[in-house]
């Protein structure tokens, strides 16, 4: 029987075919929480009365939201995460010593691995189905019945096919194709589908923003989103090798070519211009040029998140914002998804670069993109971030408002004082 990507991975995973709606028991290979998420699990964990875990070298936790605590609240949740992982001797444990924004960190770790099945107790988990893995995000009591059985219940999504045609034109990157596909089907388009991207233009884009578009995936509703594995995904495990064994050897899986989807859309990127998704929906892009003709002034401008905090970001930022400064008015936060990406970027004097044109770089954190600390928003500020969501008091007060776009024009942004054309700059 022909099969997608997606359906070939738990096929494979459970030893025989399967189809969509199907509803499977299947082997997970690495279950991911956070600070915020993990204590849950832990409490159900230990309620069950379970003493080891199910696959202790395929769990990991990692520390990413409130890492240094902002508060008390904050500071026991951590404890509760590094009790658990001291007691159980985890070796996928990432706090300040090792930090970063999971769905970068792992990646760079060895741990994601394509043809895997991976969950975890965070809704952009589907960032890693750009190895070629399936990749989606579980409620903690989920992850505790993982914890404990190394297993988890699936439905079989059924898979759109989207086939990214023309040529990327100057600043456009993954994140406007996700927000291009987002404004066309709306956030429930691909309502628990799989959206798996192809097409010419996919085929010569960058890894980091294979992540960028796979992030984003669950913005439309989706289960999972996932790119073949091709010389990209190789080049990307190469380097990883260099610096991190991999975890287990890839299972390289491709969709038969009369394989069934449920719909198939072309977008021809040919006039993509960049997008500015306006509040308070991810789904409510425009193009910058109507954004600029919007005259619409910010207050703060952040760089960074599960996104868009890659250091093809950072280097992208850097070259807009080189020998100028950031608007008067304007607080322009930046946060590298890593310690690594960190110290790349401070290698190469991008750091110096931002912080000369008046940017504060922070330590790797989820803070400012969930509203929780390192650039909350004040009563009736604007902010143009290149986080993930917008949605009414996503950072900050409820009358505040986020506008989503790239790397690119959030630099260009944080010098004119209001949304800009980096094209222009």
């Amino acid at each position: 029987m022909p099969m997608t990507i997606t359906e070939k991975i738990f096929a494979e995973h459970i030893g025989r075919e399967v189809k969509p709606g199907e509803i499977i028991m299947c082997d997970v290979d690495m279950t991911i929480g956070n600070d915020i998420t993990t204590p849950i699990s832990i409490r159900a964990f230990n309620e069950s009365g379970a003493e080891k875990l199910a696959k202790p070298d395929n769990f990991a936790i990692v520390l990413d939201h409130f890492i240094p605590p902002k508060d008390i609240a904050s500071a026991n949740q951590a404890k509760i995460n590094r009790d658990f992982a001291y007691k159980h001797d985890l070796k996928n444990f990432f706090d300040e010593k090792d930090m970063g924004i999971e769905h970068r960190l792992l990646p760079e770790k060895g741990l994601v691995i394509p043809g895997d099945v991976i969950i975890g107790a965070d809704s952009h988990t589907c960032t890693h189905g750009a190895l070629g893995a399936f990749s989606t995000g579980m409620g903690s009591t989920d992850i505790a019945f993982c914890m404990i059985t190394g297993k988890s219940w699936f439905k079989i999504p059924e898979s759109i096919k989207v086939v990214f045609k023309g040529e990327r034109q100057q600043h456009v990157y993954g994140k406007d194709l996700i927000l291009e596909l987002i404004r066309r089907i709306g956030v429930d388009g691909a309502l628990y589908k799989a959206l798996e991207f192809t097409g010419e233009v996919i085929e010569n884009l960058p890894m980091d923003d294979r992540m960028s578009l796979c992030n984003m995936a669950i913005e439309a509703g989706a289960k999972n989103g996932i790119v073949a594995y091709d010389k990209i995904t190789e080049a990307f495990l190469e380097e990883v090798k260099k610096y991190n064994p991999l975890r287990s050897e890839p299972k390289i899986h491709y969709s038969d070519p009369d394989a069934n989807y449920s719909q198939v859309i072309e977008i021809d990127v040919n006039k993509l211009e960049p997008l500015v998704a306006y509040p308070f929906l991810p789904s409510n892009g425009k193009p910058v040029s109507q954004a600029v003709k919007d005259d619409i002034e910010i207050d703060q401008v952040y760089i960074g998140s599960c996104t868009n905090g890659t250091l093809s970001d950072l280097r992208i930022a850097a070259e807009i914002l080189k020998g100028k400064r950031v608007h008067r008015r304007v607080r322009l936060i930046v946060t590298p998804a890593t310690q690594r990406i960190y110290k790349q970027a401070e290698h190469e004097g991008i750091l110096d670069i931002l912080i000369d044109a008046g940017a504060v770089v922070a330590n790797p954190t989820c803070g400012a993109c969930l509203g929780g600390y390192m650039g909350i928003l004040g009563d009736g500020e604007r902010a143009v971030a290149t986080t993930n969501r917008n949605f009414r008091g996503r950072m900050g007060s409820r009358s505040s408002e986020v506008y989503l776009s790239n790397s690119a024009v959030a630099a260009a942004s944080a010098i004119a004082g209001k949304i800009a054309d980096p094209r222009e700059i």
